[in-house]
């Protein structure tokens, strides 16, 4: 009688060995989830929502200035409405920055896009030899920080120091000024393509392996070629990926910021206005005009977002009338 009721004991609710109710476990299971997203729900709110929430308030404000604006008081904060919207649509100089970028995008984004599915292509061939290798020196620039690449290849441009300009003098050739004029943009591209090729190919690569084999094959018995397979069944079949890669460069093509503010120091055809953002860290920094800059930078985003949007969309809707057909 005694063990039996020893027994019975570790069963009942609240008894060191007892087993949580259905209910508990339920509730649990159910909260879990939100305890492993709260501190990326934490660090999204304290480093991008509150800065963006920051940053919308101060483009409605300005410093209003009474007097000579001397002693406390002097000058004080109030409400400008859209005013600093108007004043930046209206700004000649964030318009030329922004055509610069479009320049330079319409360079940048098809030849890395190119390059990096070419280089996965190239990879995800049955004859390449050393593909690990291969990889990894494609993508190792990318790893090395923009500053840093664009340090590396200012100085490579510069015809004083630069190896190639010595080899070009040697051998009697002419040797363009890459850092003035016209050849700027292929400078800043070439800085921009070296550096983020071999993400973009690790991405398509990844899906190239995705590809079941039975598809090759099939593929093969019909007759086809690794050019027709390539064309007819590689690419098609990663232009998820594409859109991806494409969504990702027009984002870093519009925030362009360090290559042309790390070249600055070595060419005179490099403004402190030549990028949308680097008039926005003129205007906010140099000039001290917070308040007009955080309205610019809500318009570049707003303007990033429309764009991504729309070709998200339109990417989105091929797809369906693909699937359709």
């Amino acid at each position: 009688m005694k063990s039996t009721a020893r027994r019975r004991s570790y069963g009942v609710k609240g008894a060191p060995y007892a087993h949580p109710s259905p209910t508990t476990t339920f509730k649990r299971a159910r909260s879990a989830p939100y305890f492993f997203l709260l501190p990326a729900t934490l660090l999204f709110a304290l480093f991008f929502a509150l800065p963006i929430g920051y940053a919308l308030w101060l483009s409605f404000r300005k410093v209003k200035v009474s007097g000579l604006g001397l002693g406390s008081g002097a000058r004080t904060e109030v409400w400008a409405g859209l005013e600093n919207y108007t004043d930046a649509l209206s700004d000649s100089e964030l318009l030329h920055g922004t055509l610069r970028v479009l320049g330079y995008g319409c360079i940048v984004v098809p030849v890395m896009l190119g390059l990096a599915l070419l280089f996965a292509l190239m990879l995800d061939s049955e004859k390449v030899r050393l593909a690990p290798v291969t990889r990894l020196a494609i993508f190792l620039p990318y790893a090395i920080p923009g500053v840093v690449a664009a340090l590396l290849w200012g100085f490579l441009y510069l015809p004083d120091v630069s190896p190639f300009y010595f080899v070009l003098d040697r051998l009697g050739m002419p040797q363009p000024d890459l850092l003035d004029g016209g050849p700027l943009y292929l400078a800043l591209s070439n800085i921009a393509v070296w550096g983020g090729t071999g993400f973009n190919m690790i991405v398509i690569y990844t899906s190239l392996k995705a590809i079941p084999a039975e598809v090759y094959e099939a593929a093969k018995l019909d007759g086809a070629t690794p050019l027709q397979i390539a064309l007819r069944i590689k690419i098609p079949m990663v232009a998820p990926s594409l859109v991806l890669t494409f969504f990702f460069s027009i984002i870093a093509t519009l925030q362009v910021f360090n290559e042309p503010t790390t070249l600055k120091p070595l060419t005179n055809s490099v403004s402190t206005t030549w990028s949308p953002l680097m008039k926005v860290y003129r205007d906010a920094f140099g000039e001290g005009d917070i308040y007009g800059a955080a309205a610019q930078a809500v318009i570049i985003a707003f303007a990033t977002l429309l764009l991504s949007f729309g070709f998200l969309r339109a990417a989105n809707r091929r797809q369906k009338q693909e699937a359709a057909r």
